[in-house]
């Protein structure tokens, strides 16, 4: 509380992130979804939430006929391990569910989202997008065959330069926003294409 915030607008590129998904499953699916699962890192505060919670509100938005009751949350807490634990569990318990939209908190656990349903051999049933662009998720971004649809990425090198103005402009006196976003990055499939 009344901290001057820097960094990502995690709610825009969450609802971004839903869009990704909603118009995947437009495109290739006919607008049909069965489930929505988002995983969260609870621990990270109602900030780093809205990345799931602005998805799943993107697909609603652009899928409107999608039950509240398809929209599932998990906290992933932002660990492979855990979110591996907790897609595998789930996809058991709908082995016949197709259509699934994967929102994850972060990439690492939007790759162990991946590590699950390639153990259950589900890679046609899901899509995943994920946030932070590590290299492991731009790599697996290179892979056509792959149900990861983009990492959508904060531009790191405007977090020092950003901090330095603010600073500046505090111990002069100035009056700051209480928000000040930094740009981001898609990558997807197509972009990193691209670039490599």
């Amino acid at each position: 509380p009344n901290a001057t915030y820097v960094g990502v607008d995690n709610y825009r590129i969450g609802f971004q992130g839903g869009e990704i998904l909603a118009n995947y499953a437009i495109d290739r699916w006919g607008k049909q979804v069965d489930w929505v699962l988002g995983l969260d890192i609870e621990e990270a505060g109602t900030l780093v939430q809205s990345r799931t919670t602005r998805a799943s509100e993107a697909v609603r938005t652009l899928l409107p006929s999608l039950p509240i009751e398809s929209l599932v949350r998990m906290d992933g807490r932002g660990l492979r391990d855990e979110s591996h634990r907790l897609v595998s569990d789930f996809l058991d318990r709908h082995p016949n569910d197709k259509r699934i939209l994967i929102a994850a908190a972060n990439d690492s656990s939007a790759l162990g989202a991946l590590d699950a349903i390639r153990e259950l051999n589900r890679q046609q049933d899901t899509v995943i997008i994920g946030h932070d662009g590590i290299p492991e998720m731009l790599a697996e971004l290179e892979d056509p065959t792959s149900p990861m649809l983009a990492s959508i990425s904060p531009d790191v090198h405007q977090y020092g330069p950003g901090l330095i103005h603010l600073g500046v402009l505090l111990v002069t006196g100035n009056t700051v926003p209480p928000y000040n976003y930094i740009d981001h990055k898609i990558f997807s499939r197509a972009t990193v294409a691209v670039s490599t």
